[in-house]
């Protein structure tokens, strides 16, 4: 039976992985969110970005060599990672760099995921890593990447995936493995109508978390393969996966967590409804995901704000949060927020009320202003007066509403065409 490695043995492999988070995609579930920026640059948990959660599980694993691939609307994305992640060192091998795609190789944008790696072959080899660990950019989760790329190695395998246990339903978004008793990978299928269950589980799937180790020199072997492929869509899921499973050794690792051995806190917030739900969640009494966590800290970017505010002590004009998260530089200023979470510098005005609210920063919230089970982008000047998200026809009219009656109000459909989300 494998035993887990001890801290210095993985910290040793660690050290000689680059990963590479793949962040160059728009998110199109998230509508009118990801309109100005990629979704790996949307705001996520109060202070963060989505990306902060990859790149701290790197830095907290002990991986400095770690390059960003972007590609869609890239500019709010290199602007925060430039600010938030220059902190590394480089003369000591550690770096955050960021890959644009730039036709290094071909004459074409990214094609895919394996087309992103591919065209950044030169920069792959002048780092010259021993494995090479591929991550997706726009996933909320904490994990240690090491046990990961440590079984991967004990194990002798060419290529690791990380995966989850679903529901059948939820598999059908997914990719999903069929997998034999000792773990390795038999079958992969993307997105299947009908996909198959777990032996010892009928009603769940094994799915693929687009995490993936590699063999460096196996990994540049297959993408020259694949690049070569004129009827493949050069996609890790779609092609590169089910080229490999029937020729080399391709191991699942299931995400536990490390202290209850249970499956491990993540979430695609990849849809409005998600989103809203994911955040929310946050302002519980003992959320799943633990932002609290000293031993895992999220790492990010933030201004240098003043505390939160709340200001009036009135009976009819108290500023007030309850059950929330308030962000620093908020002022609640004889309003009432009741479940919500507020990022940095939002002010909320006499009399407003919001209700099971995101709040996005640099939103300022006019007086008796009432916002119920919304989303509010970056930058939002909701009107005095204005109601949010207590009549669904009304809404529909002037906002996106999800599938679940969650009102999603951006700057544009305010009529305050920003143009300049950071």
């Amino acid at each position: 039976m494998y035993t887990a490695p001890t801290r210095r043995f993985v910290s040793r492999l660690t050290r000689n992985t680059l990963a590479l988070i793949l962040a160059g995609g728009r998110g199109s579930r998230l509508k009118f969110l990801t309109l100005w920026r990629a979704k790996p640059a949307v705001p996520f948990g109060g202070k963060f970005r989505i990306i902060d959660f990859p790149l701290s599980n790197c830095m907290n694993s002990g991986i400095r060599s770690v390059g960003v691939l972007t590609q869609y609307k890239a500019h709010s994305l290199i602007q925060h990672i430039y600010r938030g992640w220059n902190f590394l060192r480089g003369e000591f091998g550690e770096f955050v760099e960021l890959l644009p795609a730039q036709q290094r190789i071909e004459t074409s944008w990214y094609q895919g995921t394996a087309d992103a790696v591919y065209q950044n072959l030169d920069i792959l080899r002048a780092h010259s890593p021993d494995y090479v660990l591929i991550l997706a950019g726009d996933h909320v989760y904490k994990m240690d990447y090491g046990p990961m790329i440590a079984e991967h190695v004990e194990r002798k395998a060419d290529m690791t995936v990380g995966c989850l246990e679903v529901s059948l339903e939820e598999a059908r978004s997914f990719g999903v493995m069929s997998i034999d008793e000792a773990g390795w990978i038999k079958d992969f299928t993307e997105k299947p109508e009908h996909p198959d269950p777990m032996p010892d589980q009928p009603e769940r799937a094994m799915a693929s978390m687009g995490i993936y180790v590699f063999n460096t020199r196996f990994l540049f072997e297959q993408l020259i393969r694949d690049a070569d492929a004129d009827d493949s869509e050069h996609d890790f899921g779609k092609n590169i996966i089910p080229y490999v499973i029937d020729k080399y050794r391709v191991l699942a690792y299931p995400f536990r967590d490390p202290t209850s051995g249970k499956q491990g806190y993540w979430r695609d917030v990849g849809t409005v409804d998600a989103f809203w739900e994911a955040n929310l969640e946050l302002c519980g009494i003992t959320p799943e995901l633990n932002l609290y966590d000293e031993d895992w800290p999220i790492w990010t970017y933030q201004e240098q704000l003043p505390p939160a505010k709340f200001v009036f002590d009135d009976e009819d004009r108290r500023g007030m949060a309850v059950d929330s998260m308030v962000s620093g530089g908020c002022i609640i200023s004889g309003a009432k927020v009741r479940h919500s979470l507020l990022f940095s510098n939002v002010k909320v005005h006499t009399g407003a009320m919001l209700q099971d609210a995101v709040v996005l920063p640099d939103v300022d919230v006019g007086k008796g202003a009432r916002i119920t089970r919304a989303v509010v982008d970056k930058g939002c000047n909701i009107p005095p007066g204005m109601v949010i998200g207590e009549d669904p026809q009304a809404d529909a009219e002037r906002f996106y509403v999800s599938p679940k009656g969650v009102v999603l109000v951006t700057p544009d459909m305010l009529g305050q065409e920003l143009h300049h989300v950071r």
